[in-house]
């Protein structure tokens, strides 16, 4: 069992709260961006409130613990450690609450080189519990926009866990999977998923257009969300989103396993 304290000290000491490793300057821009209404930055989410970037500040300042201070534009940005523990034991609710009605779930992550694991530990466990881990789309083609243009992806699994590769790099270059911000390989899974007659998932896990995407279609989710990443906060806050976990998402893949271990008991998920 690992102890609030205890994964309250391994936050600090590995960057994943406290101070992190997201820039002020790059926080900032996400805003700005937001605020605009930027495809790159609302991750499929379609806000219904109008969000001015002193807004999404003062917003963030209480999600994530960042500076709310608009003169303050430089150097490492700041997660309140306290509020991602809050978050986790929210997150590890909603789990335990699918377990118990043993819902379908669909789990997705545009981080694939440091929280597939995170993400698939969570998967087997539900699975273990009995409820069906949704893999709908496997090789379907998603056409996404890069800074190098429209790329093509295929949707893949891994362990549970939708990810997108590169379609046009050669096998060997598409692991461990790409990169992505896109709303659009959740859009896929559940048309997919859709057209097959269901099951459709009662809840997703994942990260940045996985969560709001569904969010925004009206499916419960709930994930993990850096200092730069404002839509799952702003879905939290309108609604869309359930749980929204304010941490860095960059770290060392093994850096997250004691998170995993944590909202597993939390969950009353253990084996």
């Amino acid at each position: 069992m690992l102890s609030t304290g205890a994964l309250r000290a391994h936050l600090l000491a590995a960057g994943l709260a406290g101070t992190v490793a997201t820039s002020r300057e790059v926080s900032l821009r996400s805003y700005r961006l937001f605020a605009a209404r930027d495809p790159r930055v609302t991750l499929g989410l379609d806000p219904a409130w109008g969000w001015d970037e002193g807004e999404l500040l003062r917003l963030m300042a209480d999600k994530c613990g960042v500076s709310d201070d608009p003169e303050h534009r430089s150097g490492p940005d700041v997660i309140d450690p306290e509020r991602t523990l809050g978050a986790l034991a929210a997150f590890a609710e909603r789990l335990a609450a699918a377990a118990r009605r043993r819902a379908p779930v669909l789990f997705g992550t545009g981080h694939p080189h440091r929280l597939l694991g995170f993400y698939a530990a969570l998967a087997d466990a539900l699975s273990a519990a009995g409820c069906l881990v949704l893999t709908p789309a496997q090789g379907r083609c998603v056409d996404i926009t890069t800074r190098f243009g429209v790329r093509t992806h295929l949707l893949d699994y891994v362990r549970g866990v939708a990810l997108v590769r590169d379609a046009d790099l050669p096998p060997a270059g598409r692991e461990p999977g790409a990169h992505t911000h896109s709303p659009l390989p959740v859009r896929a899974a559940l048309e997919s998923a859709l057209e097959a007659g269901g099951p459709l998932p009662e809840l997703v896990v994942g990260d940045h257009g996985w969560v709001c995407g569904a969010g925004q279609l009206g499916i419960e989710a709930i994930g993990l969300a850096d200092t730069d990443d404002p839509a799952l906060f702003v879905g939290e806050a309108e609604g869309q989103v359930s749980v929204a976990v304010p941490l860095d998402d960059g770290v060392r893949s093994d850096y997250y396993r004691p998170l995993t271990r944590y909202v597993l008991n939390r969950a009353c998920l253990s084996r």
